[in-house]
């Protein structure tokens, strides 16, 4: 199954990617070397801390080269939404005589403070598919929240 993801959160995985192989993995084998090189490895404690690193490192590759395998990136702008708010949109919304701005992203893109949620959020699933006008109510663990869409934009 594909895994919806911005063309944003594409890009920030392929350079987290790229530093693992490239500065991550290379700086870690050599500390692994010259942890080595001091001797008795079974109370060589930089040298368990070197392989345990290594065991990470080698674990976040996998998991992103996985991520990026299964990522279906979509670009909010070539999407005919028609004015609805569709997976990377813009949504901007008024609760509580508030308004914020949020873009609704993958699961791994979600930042709160970015104002990026996530579109299997409860927020992220209330606003899909609706449009500007609209009012959406979401049950929060705060209680129940409703937003007013007063804008959606593709950008």
């Amino acid at each position: 199954m594909k895994t919806p993801m911005t063309r944003r959160g594409a890009d920030l995985l392929r350079a987290e990617l790229h530093k693992l192989k490239t500065v991550e993995r290379p700086a870690n084998s050599q500390a692994i070397g010259e942890a080595r090189a001091h001797g008795d490895l079974s109370e060589n404690a930089e040298y368990h801390a070197a392989r345990e690193r290594a065991g990470f490192i080698e674990g976040r590759i996998s998991e992103i080269e996985s991520k990026l395998a299964n990522a279906q990136v979509v670009d909010p702008k070539l999407v005919d939404a028609e004015g609805r708010c569709v997976f990377g949109a813009t949504v901007d919304i008024e609760t509580d005589g508030a308004t914020a701005t949020w873009q609704i992203v993958g699961e791994d893109e979600a930042d709160i403070k970015a104002h990026r949620i996530s579109y299997s959020s409860p927020i992220g699933k209330a606003l899909i598919g609706k449009e500007s006008g609209e009012i959406v109510e979401v049950k929060t663990p705060g209680g129940l929240k409703r937003y007013e869409i007063i804008d959606v934009s593709y950008e």
